[in-house]
């Protein structure tokens, strides 16, 4: 996560679940470019447009920095999640002033939220097999 004089891009890794956005900040007029589509293109829902503008968004930024990220894994959801993340550690990495508001919103925090795996013995993780006393 650093930034160069020549080069103006920021670079940050944000995750959740098993997505993972690699996030390039620079300044520019507010384009979100992922997997070489527009923002909006890729993320189909309205909900996840929204989740990964709101880093910028709680700054009041969203018209001063492009974004250009490369996702992969997880569902559409976690890859907003995801961007929303990297996006953030950005922000902070280009200016650490903006970490309290980030980190009170909670946009810093990595969701270590998982699926949880099958045990052997029973069906799901934790549901069980049904059980007759007779």
């Amino acid at each position: 996560m650093t930034a160069t004089a020549t080069d103006l891009r920021t670079y940050a890794t944000g995750k959740r679940k098993t997505a993972i956005a690699r996030v390039w900040v620079k300044p520019g007029s507010g384009q979100f470019e992922v997997n070489g589509v527009t923002g909006d293109s890729y993320f189909e829902r309205e909900t996840s447009r929204m989740i990964m503008r709101q880093s910028l968004e709680l700054l009041e930024l969203l018209d001063k920095y492009d974004v250009v990220a490369t996702v992969a894994g997880g569902g559409h959801s976690a890859q907003a999640d995801a961007m929303r993340h990297g996006i953030a550690r950005a922000l902070i990495t280009i200016d650490p002033e903006r970490r309290p508001s980030l980190k009170k919103a909670g946009f810093l925090t990595r969701d270590a939220r998982k699926k949880e795996r099958k045990k052997y013995g029973q069906p799901g993780a934790r549901k069980r097999f049904q059980y007759s006393k007779r």
